[in-house]
């Protein structure tokens, strides 16, 4: 089945949604709507959204087909007349499986007294063996099953998940996996035989382990550090130069919801393609995972705010290598945090999982090769990239989406480095448009914009380098042309 484009709007009593299924016959449609899932087949289409809320098929509802436009225009009631749906213009959101509800009890709670009572009753007419009888009791496994079959049947035929109990580690194989929440594995396999410049584990980017990739990236930043380098383009910003363009760069905030921004704006017509063809997965997370992954997207979102600024929104070819060679994640496929955390930080409200120290300690690998891999290395430039970020995640999901579909867009059009976007982009657009907390990304958005850094904290003396740039700007130039009134 193919799943059709289609956008939704709203109104205070109903809902529309505009599907675009050319050359089909409008009496093959087939529509059902159940409460906040709605089902829209005719073939060769399929379309199963989840709506933000509960719909009806009333008087008041109705699909249209259009043969000259191919577009069918369904409308539904609202269940509560005036309720906003929010969300209705994340595409992959709706698109996401229906999420499971809490299951309710499939029998009546009774005093222990009233139960054996009724046991007794009941097993006093019936001859039954061990077996029915365990069942009859809730003993047998059967019992357990045949409560998820009819749960499974309530929600749309999708059988509960649940995070499985942690097992003790085996290791039957040498590699290691990695990516978003470490599903992955095998995409480096044979990364001797690419031109793949980002990767700096090698060869060992299988079987490395999460302590020792770090290790080869601190140490890779340490060799790329060039203090003639920075001094230069700190010159050039002491001079007023290109640099200091890049800087005073205004940031496109084009989120809806962001501050200062229209919130009518939508997503374009490539972004809602692009949603359309995102996983669409069930993504169970521990609460240590979930807080990797709010973490993981500062520094992503870093790489792409320093992309934007260094081309002003116009990518490169060297713009898939500039976000791929400043996120960790992607050149050592090694995640934050950095800190080593006790196991009830990642449980604590947003005041203790997004603590200053920990996002400052997220931060400075994305400093530290901002200041040692690019052409423009400048403290001040870096400073204007984690503003930039706050400002995307001040827009909550819409603004994290709208920057994480243009770095899959960047990654995916690149020969090499669109593996990045399948291990980590296309995963955490699918999961940041269905899961991520809106709430959870404005802290983190407040939270950036007011964090202090100073430029110790990436372990290279910036302070006494830009003192002798200072110093030699502040000298007389000298010159061979010059002439004196005695030489006259």
């Amino acid at each position: 089945m193919i799943t059709p484009t289609f956008s939704c709007s709203q109104s205070t009593t109903s809902v529309t949604v505009n599907i675009y299924v050319p050359a089909v016959r409008a009496s093959d449609v087939e529509i059902h709507v159940d409460g906040t899932l709605l089902s829209v087949h005719v073939n060769p289409y399929f379309l199963r959204l989840t709506l933000p809320g509960r719909v009806l098929e009333d008087d008041a509802s109705d699909a249209e087909y259009d043969p000259s436009s191919g577009y069918l225009k369904v409308t539904l009631t609202k269940e509560e007349s005036g309720e906003e749906f929010k969300g209705l213009d994340i595409l992959a959101q709706l698109l996401a499986p229906q999420k499971q509800k809490p299951s309710s009890p499939l029998i009546e709670a009774v005093s222990s007294d009233d139960a054996d009572s009724e046991l007794a009753r009941t097993t006093e007419n019936m001859t039954m063996d061990d077996t029915d009888k365990e069942l009859l009791e809730g003993k047998s496994p059967l019992h357990n099953t045949n409560l998820n079959y009819i749960a499974a049947a309530e929600n749309d035929w999708q059988l509960p998940q649940e995070v499985p109990s942690p097992l003790p580690i085996l290791t039957t194989t040498a590699e290691r996996r990695y990516g978003f929440l470490n599903m992955h594995s095998g995409y480096f396999r044979h990364v001797t035989y690419t031109e793949n410049d980002v990767n700096e584990l090698g060869p060992d980017a299988e079987t490395l382990r999460e302590e020792e990739r770090r290790i080869k990236r601190m140490r890779r930043e340490e060799d790329k550090w060039d203090e003639e380098h920075y001094m230069q383009v700190w010159a050039d910003f002491a001079d007023d130069e290109w640099i200091q363009q890049l800087i005073d760069y205004k940031f496109p905030v084009t989120a809806p919801g962001s501050p200062d921004v229209n919130s009518s704006l939508k997503f374009t017509d490539e972004e809602n393609l692009i949603m359309l063809r995102l996983p669409r997965k069930e993504y169970l997370s521990t609460a240590e995972q979930l807080h990797s992954l709010y973490l993981t997207l500062v520094t992503i979102l870093f790489s792409y705010a320093y992309d934007v600024r260094t081309t002003q929104h116009d990518p490169t070819p060297e713009s898939a290598w500039t976000i791929s060679v400043l996120t960790p994640a992607f050149t050592a496929l090694d995640r934050p945090p950095y800190l080593s955390l006790v196991a009830s930080t990642f449980t604590s409200p947003n005041s203790v999982r997004f603590a200053p120290d920990i996002l400052k300690d997220t931060l400075i690998p994305s400093l530290r090769r901002s200041l040692a891999f690019p052409l423009y290395r400048s403290w001040t430039l870096a400073m204007k990239c984690i503003l930039d970020v706050s400002r995307m995640f001040a827009g909550g999901k819409h603004g994290v989406l709208r920057g994480m579909l243009a770095v899959k867009r960047i990654l995916d059009s690149h020969d090499m480095y669109y593996v990045y976007s399948k291990i980590w982009v296309d995963d955490f657009c699918a999961w940041v448009a269905r899961d991520a907390s809106d709430e959870d990304l404005k802290f983190i958005g407040q939270s950036l914009r007011v964090l202090h850094l100073d430029k110790s904290c990436v372990g290279w003396d910036l302070e006494a380098l830009e003192n002798a740039v200072r110093a030699q700007l502040a000298q007389p130039s000298d010159s061979d042309d010059e002439s004196t009134d005695t030489d006259a």
